[in-house]
């Protein structure tokens, strides 16, 4: 996978774009040119991005190491099942308003996407 650093997003190939979300504190991505599906709509900025319709991302928490980077190791409830993850922000000039369906702290909030703090490889 190809992926190289530009303003608060990575390029990826296949016409995907990632940035990194506060809340989950990992990357998440999108299509943004190409014939693939879904699509979304993006402004053209690498700094102050704007995607629409919203980004929904579902599966499992996971546990994150030091450096918030998740291990791949699933977080449990009390049941013993493992917990839902649920990320579903608008992503408009540059800041992601975090619904309230939002599993994470930042739920109902709005933050600036930041830049990348480590890297991905690639």
């Amino acid at each position: 996978m190809t992926v190289a650093a530009r303003g608060v997003l990575r390029t990826i190939e296949g016409g995907r774009v990632g940035f990194m979300c506060s809340g989950c504190k990992e990357m998440h991505q999108v299509r943004v040119e190409g014939e693939g599906r879904p699509l979304w709509g993006f402004n053209g900025d690498y700094d102050r991005p704007t995607f629409t319709p919203s980004v929904l991302v579902t599966g499992v928490q996971t546990e994150q190491d030091e450096k918030g980077r998740w291990t791949g190791e699933w977080v449990y409830g009390p049941d013993g099942k493992p917990l839902p993850l649920v990320c579903h922000s608008f992503v408009t000039d540059g800041h992601a308003r975090f619904l309230d369906d939002c599993t994470h702290e930042l739920r109902g909030q709005v933050v600036p996407l930041k830049r990348f703090d480590y890297d991905l490889g690639g």
